[in-house]
C-alpha cells in the first residue's frame, strides 16, 4: 500500500490537532464553565482522551496522528520517526492547535457575558489552577509527558497487540489530565498550549515556554528509556 504524502499527512495532522484542542479545551471553556452540567475535572479529563482516541481512529492511518511536538519529538528519539519530517509534523500541529482556538474563541464569544480569563491556557504560580510553583508544574510536565511517551511507545510496538492502541493512548492521556489540571491545566503537548495562549496572550505567552521545554524533555528522555526497557524492534 503506498503511503500518503508528506503533505497529506502534515494535513492530517492539523486536523487532528484542531480537534485536540476544540474538543479538549472546549470542554473546559464551554463545559465545565457550568456547573450544572456536571462534566467538572473528571469531564474535561475524558474530553482530551476522547479527542485522540477519536483521532488515531480516523487518521492513525494516515499519518500515526502524533497531534503532538513533543509526541513527534519523542517518536524521533526512539527511532520510529524520521527527523526529516519533524519540522512539517510541528509546524501542522501547531497551526492546528491555533485554528482549533480560534474556533474556540469564535463560539465562546457569541455569549454577552462572556469573559476570556484563562481561556483553558497552561500556566504556573499565580496561574496554576491550584497555585503550584514553576519548579513543580516543570516536574508535573517532564514526568507525565515521560509517561505518556511510553504508553505510546509501548502501545505502537510491533509487538504489541494490533488494533487496540488508541484505546491506551486515549486513556492514558485521560489520566494524567486527572493527575495534573490542578498543577498547570495539564499540557504534555505544546501545540495544546499554544493555541489557547495566543488568544490570551499576556502571562500566557510569557509562560509558554515551559510547556515547550518540559514536555520536549519527557518526550526525549522516553525516546531513550522505552528501547532500553523493551529491546525496541522498530528502530529505523
Amino acid at each position: 500500500m503506498t503511503q500518503p504524502s508528506l503533505s497529506n499527512r502534515a494535513t492530517a495532522e492539523f486536523i487532528g490537532t484542531f480537534w485536540l484542542v476544540l474538543g479538549g479545551c472546549g470542554s473546559a471553556v464551554l463545559s465545565a464553565a457550568f456547573p450544572q452540567l456536571g462534566i467538572g475535572l473528571l469531564g474535561v479529563s475524558f474530553a482530551f482522551g476522547l479527542t485522540v482516541l477519536t483521532m488515531a481512529y480516523a487518521i492513525g492511518h494516515v499519518s500515526g496522528c502524533h497531534l503532538n511536538p513533543a509526541v513527534s519529538v519523542g517518536l524521533w528519539a526512539g527511532r520510529r520517526f524520521p527527523a526529516g519530517e519533524l519540522a512539517p509534523y510541528i509546524v501542522a500541529q501547531v497551526l492546528g492547535g491555533i485554528a482549533g482556538a480560534g474556533v474556540l474563541y469564535l463560539i465562546a464569544t457569541g455569549k454577552a457575558d462572556f469573559s476570556l480569563g484563562r481561556f483553558a491556557s497552561n500556566g504556573y504560580g499565580a496561574h496554576s489552577p491550584g497555585g503550584y510553583a514553576m519548579g513543580a508544574g516543570f516536574v508535573c510536565e517532564v514526568v507525565m509527558t515521560l509517561m505518556f511517551l511510553l504508553i505510546i511507545l509501548g502501545a505502537t510496538d510491533a509487538r504489541a497487540p494490533k488494533g487496540f492502541a488508541p484505546l491506551p493512548i486515549g486513556l492514558g492521556l485521560t489520566l494524567i489530565h486527572l493527575i495534573s489540571i490542578p498543577v498547570t491545566g495539564t499540557s504534555v503537548n505544546p501545540a495544546r498550549s499554544t493555541g489557547p495562549a495566543v488568544f490570551v496572550g499576556d502571562w500566557a505567552l510569557a509562560q509558554l515556554w515551559l510547556f515547550w521545554v518540559a514536555p520536549i524533555i519527557g518526550a526525549l528522555l522516553a525516546g531513550w528509556i522505552y528501547p532500553l526497557v523493551a529491546g525496541d524492534p522498530d528502530r529505523r
